[in-house]
């Protein structure tokens, strides 16, 4: 099993280029099973999440193969397939979007129902309720949600108690593009992963409306025929260097990034003393002459708040930080794991029901840790790149499904870290 060692104190200067959004990414290979003819994406990250997704869409009868490019080509050839099992999308909860599209295009489907997940209750009461809400005929059954019926039109209430579900509309929104008449989705996702899904329906063909707004409506049409599409790119992987930057006080050129998609990542950022300098496709940190980083509180929200998948890595900067700052969690009240292992490097960390204090300290000193999910593991390398001595982190099969080669983006960086492979 692989680990990552990290040796801190390395200063980092340089750029690194943003890969495609994992999370924009999924969704739209889903939608593939909606068109008819060849799609070609690009700017698809290389990362263990793609895989799955692809080997599901395999099962499916869609053909997928990666081009030297780096473009993934995708085809459905087989539409015989109606079920995708467990031992599928268990590896992944977010497989659980082909619900949608296979139903809307196969006239019944059958999918594992996700499980549980490690952020705490993610239940996917409002996938069936939107999906019900549009025709669909849907029986739990042994693990698995069984659906069938016409997709019809209708009006859609997507909130729930912690906002709108982002996999929830966009399973909602590929069924509806084939639906028969109007579909009205309120409060629908705002996230930028879902305008690009709707951008990447509408180039194959969809009719939809309200993109990037709380109210999306859409008209069915009869077929979606192939296209071309350039995924956007990871705003979640930007944010998460331009942390490690002002964490390290460094000169880095985050690149290839739509800053209008992280304003509330910037606002905080500055707030905490960042020195930004932000272009139509970069943000650059400055560094500052004492290095000191502010204490400030965050909130998670959906989008356009603060994003919970920025959470750890916020909270691994506040353990730096002059001061007491809280940060509290309102999208996953729960996932806070990764504050016991920040506290093995010395952090200073209390839990407050939905909310973590963190007492900011000079130092943090480096020691095994586990990694417990995707963001957890970036936040514990962020904290090993200015911890005294040698960090080591483990289960880093978590963060290789959600970013591409971070040890060789921070290698080139200048950072001090390395993947180590044990037998």
């Amino acid at each position: 099993m692989d680990r990552i060692r990290i040796r801190g104190g390395r200063d980092l200067s340089g750029d690194v280029r943003i890969s495609g959004s994992k999370n924009s990414s999924l969704p739209i290979l889903a939608a593939t099973l909606l068109v008819d003819g060849p799609v070609l994406l690009r700017n698809v990250p290389d990362l263990k999440d793609i895989d799955n997704m692809c080997r599901i869409l395999r099962h499916l009868g869609v053909r997928n193969y990666r081009n030297d490019d780096g473009s993934l080509f995708l085809e459905v050839e087989d539409s015989s397939a109606r079920c995708a099992p467990y031992d599928l999308v268990r590896t992944m909860r977010a497989s659980f979007v082909v619900l949608g599209p296979l139903w809307a295009k196969r006239g019944e489907a059958r999918v594992s129902h996700p499980g549980g997940c490690v952020l705490g209750h993610r239940p996917v009461d409002l996938h069936v309720k939107g999906l019900r809400a549009i025709g669909a005929q849907i029986v739990v059954d042994a693990g698995y949600i069984d659906i069938g019926g016409p997709v019809r039109g209708g009006t859609v209430f997507l909130g729930g108690n912690y906002g709108s579900t982002v996999l929830g509309t966009a399973n909602v929104l590929m069924a509806a593009a084939l639906g028969q008449g109007r579909t009205i989705i309120e409060n629908a996702a705002m996230e930028p992963e879902i305008e690009d899904l709707c951008n990447f329906l509408n180039a194959c063909g969809a009719r939809i409306s309200g993109i990037g707004g709380h109210c999306l409506v859409v008209e069915g049409v009869e077929r979606l025929h192939g296209c071309e599409h350039e995924i956007i790119p990871d705003r979640i992987e930007a944010a998460t260097y331009m942390v490690g930057a002002l964490m390290t006080n460094s000169p880095v050129m985050i690149e290839s990034v739509k800053p209008g998609h992280m304003l509330a990542v910037l606002d905080r950022l500055q707030a905490a003393g960042a020195q930004l300098e932000v272009g139509r496709d970069y943000v650059r940190n400055v560094p500052t002459a004492d290095g000191r980083i502010r204490a400030v509180d965050v909130t998670t929200l959906p989008y356009p708040g603060f994003p919970t998948d920025i959470q750890a890595q916020f909270m691994a900067l506040m353990t730096r930080a002059d001061g007491v700052s809280v940060i509290t969690e309102k999208v996953y009240p729960e996932r806070f794991m990764h504050a016991s292992e920040l506290a093995r490097l010395g952090a200073s960390i209390r839990r407050e029901g939905p909310s973590a204090i963190i007492q900011g300290t000079p130092n943090l000193s480096g020691a095994p840790v586990m990694a417990s999910d995707l963001r957890a593991s970036a936040s514990l390398v962020l904290a090993g790149l200015v911890a005294n001595g040698h960090t080591d982190v483990r289960r880093v099969y978590h963060i290789d499904r959600g970013y591409e080669r971070i040890e060789q983006k921070l290698q080139r960086l200048g950072a001090d870290i390395e993947r180590i492979t044990e037998g």
